[in-house]
């Protein structure tokens, strides 16, 4: 019976994806190792273990949105789900490696976008979590299938300067912001009013008045 192991090696920008996506490099090992695996159907939550890093003073103010002030840092920082993704693994012997894309939204109503966004440098240490079925060949050559357990895991370091890298390919000097209908027209009558050829202008004067 199948017994996988599973190890994130890498993480890089995936260039031509229609949004903003990262390739993590993810290598699939079994035990034993002449087993002969048609496929593995992955379901996987992904999760920033936020209190495994040091803040400096100036991530714990642009952070106080999520976690509040610092002296509550304590009992409010606690690991926060970023997604849920599935990918299909080839069949194989032994071991595979395959790349496990995982979208990254620039939406600021977004827990996992305001954390990435608060932060200056450094790394932020993230958990895989797996589950999903095995297809396997049994020792008489019939197709077989067994859960994967739910304790199989794969732990990262995701440099932030990474995160960096694939919004500003897919949005360079560029954030974005999602109002309500009622915020946004009243935002569009001001900037019609005053002749304001762009949105900058519209919400800088504003933020001025």
């Amino acid at each position: 019976m199948p017994d996988l192991a599973f190890r994130i090696e890498s993480a890089a920008v995936v260039p031509f994806a229609a949004s903003p996506t990262l390739g993590f490099a993810l290598r699939v090992t079994n035990r034993p190792a002449h087993e002969v695996i048609h496929t593995v159907v992955l379901r996987c939550q992904v999760q920033l273990d936020v209190a495994r890093r040091p803040y400096s003073a100036a991530e714990q103010d642009r952070l106080r949105d999520l976690f509040g002030e610092s002296d509550r840092w304590q009992t409010t920082v606690r690991s926060m789900l970023w997604t849920h993704v599935s990918a299909s693994v080839p069949g194989f012997v032994g071991e595979r490696t395959i790349e496990l894309t995982v979208p990254c939204t620039f939406d600021f109503n977004i827990a996992a976008t305001k954390y990435f966004y608060g932060l200056d440098d450094g790394d932020v240490p993230i958990t895989f979590l797996f589950s999903g079925s095995v297809f396997y060949e049994n020792d008489a050559g019939t197709l077989q299938v067994t859960p994967i357990p739910w304790d199989r895991e794969a732990p990262y370091r995701l440099p932030v300067r990474t995160w960096r890298a694939v919004i500003d390919q897919y949005y360079p000097n560029v954030a974005w912001l999602a109002l309500e209908r009622d915020a946004f027209d009243r935002l569009y009558r001001y900037k019609q009013d005053r002749g304001l050829p762009t949105w900058e202008q519209a919400v800088l004067e504003a933020t001025r008045a």
